[in-house]
């Protein structure tokens, strides 16, 4: 009797023992492999009347919440340039207004429409606000919701997308996310609407995105992240300037955070605090030669320090000295939860883009597990993963420690560029399961980020075929700072 319990005792440690060294749940459920189709460009005509503004889109206008940047765009006229704005509760004769300054770009044989970004400040918090738009028969008329003040406690819900693009995948993306009702903002990290994958980069194509995702994005701010796809960096067509559409298009309030790009900047909301990094700038050292560790594209002729024999000298980036300026700015008894943004993964055991992301991790993993970052939201890979809290941390040239561990400083890891671009699913996961990831699937599908105050928040993740209350993945989650637990996968 002896012998056979403590052979089931033997057993039940090897099972744990397995259970630790082996990876967590890769998904059965199998996506049809049919290529992702672009809608046509008449699927997303403008709006009827003069002059009408469209492809409308807010976002944070301030590091608190209390400011809104308005942003549209006029096809014919640079006039009217303003947005008019009052309180749901106030009578409507009781209008402000805000003002924008017109811009236009040219991109090799498109020129664009007239871009317009209105600020507005002094907003109060936790009301509804209508705006409108327009003149005459063009007129149109929008409202939006500010946040909660700043506070530990505030719940607020996020929505979370990536990687979108605009075909009829990208659609039901979108259109799960708008049905689920929850979502209070939306995380986007990166990759809008993939104009780059047409010949010239046509340009059009962020046109009828803006259009497409018009009616979350006039009621609701998006946090904007780039990713490669609005790189739009095309030498062999005269366009030599990076995210040069992106950066005309999508505003964000960088200054309100100090930075000095709109690549690169944090928000406070609700209960959070948000920083947003680029995964395609430069964040590591800049030598004397202007070669940089730590960047992700470099032209052709470029050379590193291995073939021209460079010393590892010289000064830090700008995102890099940003960055570590502004951890130790987050004040977790009032924004207890830190989320970043970023694009490229960090951790993804995915084959599709397996890694891109490695120097950029080397460089800040050990800054996020210092500051108890509780999760840090990617794209890029067109699959979704959640990964265990591990860290990779601990190498040093000689001890040879080199495999992610468990750590419970470090943050939560979501790729979710499963937005339904036209680039397809990635499904090429890596096997065996590597013991940092939790949970994968090769689907695409939108998350619900609810958090309830500042020890625990609710993840989940809805599979684009299923319907909106079914979540195909999810996961109680404890803040790193007020209640660092285990959480159960």
């Amino acid at each position: 009797m002896g012998g056979a319990v403590s052979m089931v005792i033997l057993l039940i440690l090897l099972l744990n023992i397995a259970g630790i060294c082996n990876g967590g749940v890769t998904s059965d459920y199998v996506r049809k492999t049919e290529a992702s189709v672009d809608m046509p460009i008449d699927a997303f005509p403008p709006p009827s009347g003069y002059n009408a503004p469209e492809q409308v889109h807010i976002t944070q206008g301030d590091h608190s919440g209390r400011s809104v940047i308005i942003s549209w765009v006029t096809p014919l006229e640079q006039y009217p340039n303003l947005v008019k704005y009052w309180e749901a509760k106030s009578p409507i004769e009781h209008k402000f207004k805000a003002q924008s300054r017109p811009t236009i770009y040219k991109y090799y044989n498109y020129i664009s429409g007239y871009i317009h970004h209105a600020t507005i400040n002094g907003l109060k918090y936790n009301t509804k606000y209508f705006y409108e738009l327009g003149s005459g028969t063009g007129t149109r008329r929008f409202w939006f919701t500010t946040p909660p003040e700043v506070g530990p406690d505030v719940p607020y819900t996020f929505g979370i997308m990536g990687d979108l693009g605009q075909t009829y995948a990208s659609n039901t993306t979108f259109e799960h996310y708008v049905s689920n009702q929850n979502g209070q903002a939306v995380l986007f990290v990166g990759d809008l609407s993939y104009a780059d994958h047409y010949p010239f980069h046509d340009n059009v194509r962020w046109d009828t995105w803006g259009r497409f995702v018009e009616k979350s994005t006039a009621y609701q701010p998006w946090i904007w992240t780039a990713g490669n796809h609005e790189l739009d960096y095309a030498p062999e067509i005269g366009e030599k300037i990076p995210f040069k559409p992106y950066m005309h298009r999508y505003h964000v309030p960088y200054r309100a955070s100090h930075s000095t790009s709109p690549l690169w900047y944090s928000i406070k909301r609700a209960s959070t605090y948000i920083i947003v990094l680029s995964s395609y700038s430069a964040y590591g050292i800049k030598l004397s030669s202007d070669f940089v560790i730590g960047l992700k594209f470099f032209p052709a002729e470029d050379k590193g320090p291995n073939n021209n024999n460079m010393l590892v000298q010289g000064k830090y980036t700008p995102q890099y000295e940003w960055l570590q300026n502004e951890l130790p700015k987050v004040n977790r008894a009032e924004t207890p939860w830190l989320i970043v943004l970023l694009h490229s993964p960090w951790y993804n055991s995915n084959g599709y883009h397996y890694m891109e992301g490695e120097s950029m991790r080397v460089m800040f993993e050990p800054w996020f597990v210092d500051h108890k970052v509780d999760i840090v939201l990617a794209g890029h890979v067109h699959s979704y993963e959640r990964s265990e809290r591990v860290s990779n941390v601990q190498y040093n040239i000689t001890n040879g420690l080199s495999s992610p561990v468990k750590n419970h400083s470090a943050p939560v890891y979501i790729t979710i560029g499963d937005g339904g671009n036209i680039e397809g699913i990635a499904n090429r996961f890596i096997e065996p399961q590597p013991s940092y990831s939790a949970y994968r699937e090769a689907s695409f599908g939108h998350a619900i980020l609810d958090i309830k105050n500042r020890t625990h928040a609710h993840f989940t993740w809805h599979r684009n075929h299923d319907s909106e209350p079914v979540a195909a993945d999810s996961l109680w989650m404890f803040n790193r700072y007020w209640n660092p637990q285990e959480e159960n996968n």
